[in-house]
């Protein structure tokens, strides 16, 4: 999702250091357990957007830590307003490269990764760039705890069938798997969490798809 420029965000973020991380060093690991001062689990979403799925998440779970890690600054700012806003202090904002996330988080240190609506890079010579192309599963594993998983959500058919074939491939296991999330069991419906992106698809009738899914024991 591509945002138009607001000023007003990027001197948000500026303004607090404390509350994001802004193109860190990729040779140098991120102490996130003084960042948040507590070494509560951590969970990350890439590409986080306006942040309604991230912020929701970090209200609901006070117990726990969370990271969006977004590349646009304006995301960045607008993730930032609502944190400050509802008092998040157990979300962190990261401005990078998802491709850098093993540069960015110690190995074993992450519970869940949250992948929801990526670019699909349709194009056959873009393969490389889609968030679940092997490097990128390769880079997830380092970081995941043994118990850790993937939940990834896309309204894309093409993305999410390739997406399903290249997990499979790397080896990994599926725990739940939906070609019409908003269609399942209440009970797994109500525990959605949608983004502003899901919302505008579901509100045409577009179905959205879904997995959960998990690397074998290290």
């Amino acid at each position: 999702m591509r945002l138009r420029n607001k000023p007003w965000a990027v001197k948000l973020v500026n303004d607090h250091p404390e509350s994001v991380l802004q193109n860190p060093d990729p040779d140098k690991k991120i102490d996130w357990a003084e960042r948040f001062d507590n070494d509560h689990p951590i969970e990350i979403e890439v590409g986080s957007g306006k942040g309604h799925f991230i912020t929701t998440l970090a209200e609901m779970h006070p117990d726990k830590n969370y990271v969006a890690l977004e590349l646009q600054t304006t995301a960045a700012g607008i993730i930032l307003r609502t944190k400050l806003e509802k008092g998040l202090d157990n979300l962190q904002i990261l401005r990078g490269d998802a491709a850098d996330i093993n540069c960015f988080f110690p190995e074993n240190s992450t519970n869940v990764i949250y992948l929801n609506f990526s670019d699909p890079w349709p194009k056959t010579r873009h393969e490389k760039r889609r968030l679940t192309y092997k490097s990128f599963l390769a880079k997830y594993q380092q970081v995941l705890t043994k118990d850790g998983h993937i939940e990834f959500k896309t309204d894309n058919s093409g993305l999410f069938a390739y997406s399903v074939q290249s997990m499979n491939n790397y080896g990994m296991l599926f725990d739940f798997v939906s070609v019409d999330l908003h269609h399942e069991k209440p009970e797994i419906v109500e525990k959605n969490i949608e983004t502003e992106y899901e919302h505008k698809f579901v509100a045409k009738g577009n179905p959205i798809y879904a997995l959960h899914a998990h690397f074998e024991t290290k």
